[in-house]
């Protein structure tokens, strides 16, 4: 839970499209994204932070946590752009904030260059907008992460692969994406293996790296973006020094961050940090 008086709900965007999201807080409206593989329980730490001064919405992406889950969709960033924007129009947000990280931050980016009359401002944090091959940012944590995320791709081992992934693997693949790996919490990460066994999960995992492509793709829309963005990089995030410049070049006055001793998944790792920048500049 992000707070103990709100109980998420189900909206639903189309037939075969709903999401799970969570509202708390009041002032206006800040929308958050998690990354890839979790959750809107992803923000428990930094929701709360930024409730103080705003209504925040923080939602499951299509598949993701307890949203539910259409076997026939594409899972590629259009797909989950769609779903966001949908999000807002359906709950007629105005003068919203975007707040997302990873995959999270790149879909922030998308969506605000396809909504300019809705969105306030951007706060893109580690944009998952570089790869250059099947699961790349996430093979770069380590070893362990190189070979099991790579081994996806391939048919049939891929598919016993993703069945045999526990709470003590997916641990691991994700503590390549902390500068601390002790960080992560414990609690979270059985969460996350929780939902991992719904029926259907893991082939959606195995979907939305299949899509690896489109999120590089979605860098094509940034020239278009029209509100404020700040960039907020961890000094230990996958992505590196000239790509994180060249997501800079393609977004007009962007500014960016970076957070000391911060990861990939930055929400959990250095929430209060985190916060003080998207409140110091809001």
């Amino acid at each position: 839970m992000l707070a103990s008086d709100a109980k998420p709900t189900l909206l639903k965007i189309a037939d075969t499209l709903s999401v799970r999201f969570q509202k708390t807080g009041s002032g206006p409206p800040l929308l958050l994204i998690h990354t890839i593989r979790t959750q809107l329980e992803y923000f428990r730490s930094l929701a709360p932070l930024l409730a103080t001064s705003h209504t925040v919405y923080a939602i499951d992406l299509p598949g993701h946590g307890h949203s539910p889950i259409d076997p026939g969709a594409s899972f590629d960033e259009p797909y989950f752009r769609r779903a966001v924007i949908g999000f807002i129009e359906e709950l007629d947000l105005s003068d919203v904030t975007l707040v997302g990280e990873s995959i999270g931050g790149a879909l922030a980016l998308t969506v605000a260059a396809a909504l300019p009359h809705r969105v306030k401002r951007v706060y893109a944090i580690n944009p998952y907008d570089y790869e250059t091959r099947y699961g790349d940012g996430l093979r770069r944590g380590n070893l362990l992460a190189n070979f099991i995320i790579g081994s996806l791709q391939v048919p049939v081992l891929g598919a016993i692969n993703a069945s045999l992934e526990n709470k003590l693997i997916l641990g691991k693949i994700m503590g390549g994406g902390y500068h601390d790996p002790r960080k992560l919490p414990a609690d979270l990460l059985a969460e996350f293996d929780h939902v991992a066994h719904r029926p259907g999960y893991k082939r959606v995992a195995r979907k939305v790296l299949a899509g690896w492509r489109s999120w590089s793709k979605a860098r094509d829309c940034y020239r278009h973006i029209s509100a404020p963005v700040t960039l907020i990089y961890g000094d230990s995030d996958w992505s590196r020094p000239n790509e994180r410049e060249r997501t800079r070049s393609l977004i007009p006055a962007a500014q960016m961050v970076t957070l000391r001793n911060t990861g990939h998944f930055s929400a959990l790792e250095n929430p209060s940090e985190l916060a003080r920048v998207i409140l110091a500049t809001e």
